[in-house]
């Protein structure tokens, strides 16, 4: 099975993305829709949510209601991804010990985390 996306960029550094039935706009200069690495940030924290919940369930966290993640990206001098931090909150009342076994459970869980690998850049055809 592969995943697909067909891009688009008419002009100038914004794109259009066609996702099976869905379409989303990316603008590398943030100006009319989020830039890239913001839609990765978004990406990454839509991911790891159901990571979250299964690990909780995996790992004797139960259900964790709402959960809210704050994703910061921290650029370096030249503007590329220096490090990324989740801030994640949970209706659930977990201890440290259940909540650090979620967390490891959830990073072997999440696609985008395991994605983000040096091996997995693009081999790109132009």
């Amino acid at each position: 099975m592969a995943k697909t996306a067909h891009t688009v960029s008419a002009e100038g550094f914004s794109s259009e993305n066609q996702i099976r039935d869905f379409e989303l706009s990316i603008d590398a200069t943030g100006e009319s829709a989020p830039d890239t690495l913001e839609v990765l940030l978004a990406d990454y924290a839509s991911c790891y949510v159901p990571a979250l919940r299964v690990g909780a369930e995996q790992r004797g966290g139960g259900d964790l209601g709402e959960v809210a993640i704050d994703a910061t990206g921290e650029l370096n001098d030249d503007d590329k991804l220096a490090s990324i931090h989740f801030d994640v909150t949970v209706d659930a009342d977990l201890d440290e010990e259940t909540a650090d076994a979620i967390v490891e459970r959830a990073n072997e869980l999440c696609k985008v985390h395991d994605a983000l690998k040096p091996s997995l850049h693009a081999d790109v055809d132009l």
